[in-house]
């Protein structure tokens, strides 16, 4: 029997487990790479575990989401970052220098190494055939040390690509069909690897978009093989020396299958609120929009900005519309100066802005109360934005592009014939923003400089037998990080000081959250399905520990976020049977007896209402590694006590 290139991935890396589904596996990484949102705290994190020197092959720091330094805050972090990267062995890359994902593609991607990181967007890297998988900054930092990641094997599934792109159709619309069938609860417990003629007609960049938004399917991860289109953009980057094949076996078994025909697609829009809530351009045509944009990690790419100022140029920007471009990179904004694009777009009316993830999370260009906003983003989840009551419509470059010359949501196959996308004679550009480490015998020289707003990690105790503590709150489905722990400015400044960025905890769900918390001292939280999905954001876990939470009792958890929970010492458990979840109310005290014994056996727990007296299961099934991580009160007490 041959094998997928997922297995073949995995066997690679592969350093305990067996690669069966559903079973707990351990790989080490070849690269890893930190953000400045969870990346401070893996910083710290690592240091308190006492590593003396970064282990993994390659570790790379980016600044790329709380660029704007309004304050000391940013930049105090911007410096820790750069100090600690320089002590411990890590590539610094500078605010400005680009989106982590579009900068590691560009300048560090390795086909078929095995890439982690500290942001849910890393399986972009795997359109250029690596195993790209993110994680929370718990576990970032336990292999910055040279320790393994650990995650529960999952299914493979092979997605088959025939024909080809019609025009004004982009990679964009093939994961908005996605999710559009799959919804985000599609690819949980999940790898998609994309196969089939229709991969060749592919550029590395749209297999980039494609495996970027699978994580807005819940998947694991996203793989294409690399080849001779992979070698060809690596050639253009100056990189063919990196380059190397990677594919499936022709009878390689899959778990299951999926098919698209590309040529059948048509241009598609997700509706306010939620990425799979996916309808065609058309049922949405001629809606008011204030603001459109074009960026982040999904749509910065040299494709992206070039095919945007193929519809734009010699033509100007409606006078009701503010059209802002994101530029995924410091090379894509730099060949686009060489190119041409930047005077074209300038006249057209256009406003480029850093090569950062900007407005994505909310970090600039927040829209106006109640205004609509198309973008060519990942993510709408209601408040991403920064504004409470936005509403964010997600679409391809070209949508985008069309209709911020109308003022309205636009077919863009109306505008005539398509723009043909066309690449330059080379990617070559300046890696001035990428700063290397001070050599290992030179480093203890660098002093780790700690700014007044980063503060110790704090450490949740180990779980009492019997607990008894009131619902603090009770949600619904599909919640996500960014409602757990917002978006925007104000509290993303806070990262590296837990307490502060505690006090945002629901704050758009419910504002009187965080006083109830510190009130009762703590409790539980009850949610429907997927709680937790969207960013990997480490303090939608962190926050709730600092405040007193001891688990959450929900239908079913995101991946990463599951991970994250236990990693802070928060104990993970899901109704057995899921209509208990109605029964109970905000205010309950709940009773459960034996927790600490039972989770270390494994047995199902039994809850009490004492509001109703109503009686429940529920299960948290730990691996044998989790329930150790759990019974020691988090991943960095557990790895402290290891030595």
């Amino acid at each position: 029997m041959g094998r997928s290139l997922v297995l073949k991935l995995v066997e690679s890396h592969l350093v305990a487990g067996a690669h069966v589904p559903g079973q707990e596996i351990a790989l080490a990484a070849d690269q890893i790479l930190l953000t400045d949102t969870n990346g401070p705290m893996a910083f710290l994190q690592f240091e308190a575990m006492g590593f003396p020197r970064l282990r993994a092959k390659r570790v790379v720091t980016y600044i790329d989401h709380n660029v704007y330094q309004v304050d000391s805050r940013n930049a105090d972090d911007h410096r820790y970052l750069q100090t600690a990267s320089a002590r411990y062995g890590a590539i610094f890359s500078k605010p400005g220098n680009g989106i982590c994902h579009q900068v590691h593609l560009e300048s560090f991607s390795v086909p078929g190494e095995f890439l982690l990181g500290s942001d849910s967007h890393t399986p972009l890297c795997g359109g250029a055939g690596m195993l790209a998988i993110g994680a929370g900054g718990t576990d970032v930092a336990v292999a910055m040390g040279g320790g393994p990641y650990w995650l529960t094997m999952p299914r493979v599934f092979r997605v088959w690509l025939t024909g080809s792109l019609g025009p004004w159709v982009t990679a964009k619309d093939v994961i908005l069909e996605l999710l559009r069938r799959l919804t985000v609860k599609g690819g949980s417990g999940k790898i998609f690897e994309f196969a089939g003629p229709g991969v060749a007609t592919l550029s590395v960049p749209q297999r980039a978009t494609i495996a970027n938004m699978g994580a807005e399917l819940g998947l694991t991860t996203s793989v294409f093989p690399s080849d001779e289109g992979t070698r060809e953009y690596f050639r253009l980057l100056g990189r063919e020396a990196d380059w190397r094949p990677a594919a499936a076996d022709p009878d390689a078994e899959y778990d299951d299958q999926i098919e698209v025909d590309l040529s059948s697609l048509a241009p598609l829009v997700a509706l306010p609120g939620s990425p799979d809530r996916v309808v065609p351009v058309g049922e949405v045509a001629g809606t008011s929009i204030e603001q459109v944009m074009v960026g982040s990690c999904t749509n910065g790419s040299w494709e992206d900005m070039y095919a945007v100022t193929q519809v734009v140029r010699g033509r100007k920007v409606h006078p009701s519309v503010s059209f802002v471009l994101f530029p995924g990179s410091h090379r894509v904004l730099e060949v686009m100066a060489r190119e041409g694009l930047v005077a074209d777009l300038l006249a057209a009316g256009a406003v480029i802005s850093e090569s950062t993830c900007g407005a994505c999370p909310g970090l600039g260009h927040v829209p106006a109360a109640g205004a609509k906003s198309l973008r060519a983003f990942n993510r709408n989840f209601p408040g991403r934005s920064g504004t409470k009551d936005d509403q964010v419509y997600l679409c391809s470059s070209v949508v985008a592009a069309a209709s911020a010359l109308t003022g309205v949501i636009s077919d863009p196959r109306r505008q005539g014939a398509s723009p043909i996308v066309m690449f330059p004679k080379s990617f070559e550009a300046s890696s001035a923003g990428l700063v290397p480490p001070v050599p290992e015998a030179e480093a203890a020289r660098v002093e780790v400089a700690k700014g007044p707003n980063i503060k110790p990690v704090p450490v949740a105790a180990p779980p009492d037998e019997t607990l008894v503590a009131p619902v603090l709150i009770k949600v619904g489905d599909k919640i996500s990080t960014d409602d757990i722990t917002p978006s925007g400015v104000q509290a993303l400044v806070l990262r590296s000081n837990i307490p502060a960025m505690a006090e945002f905890c629901f704050k758009y769900l419910d504002p009187e959250f965080v006083a109830r918390a510190k009130a009762a001292k703590g409790g539980v939280i009850v949610a429907g399905e997927t709680y937790g999905q969207g960013s990997s954001r480490e303090s939608a876990a962190s926050g709730p520990m600092a405040l007193g939470v001891r688990a959450v009792i929900a239908k079913s958890f995101a991946r990463i976020h599951r991970a994250n929970l236990i990693n802070w010492g928060i104990v993970p458990l899901e109704f057995d049977d899921r209509a208990s979840h109605e029964a109970i109310q905000q205010g309950d005290q709940l009773r459960i007896e034996g927790l600490r014994s039972r989770l270390a056996t494994g047995e199902p727990l039994i809850v009490m209402n004492s509001r109703s007296g109503a009686r429940f299961s529920v299960g948290c099934a730990p691996t044998p590694r989790e329930r150790d991580i759990l019974l020691a009160g988090g991943l960095l007490p557990h790895t402290r006590s290891k030595g």
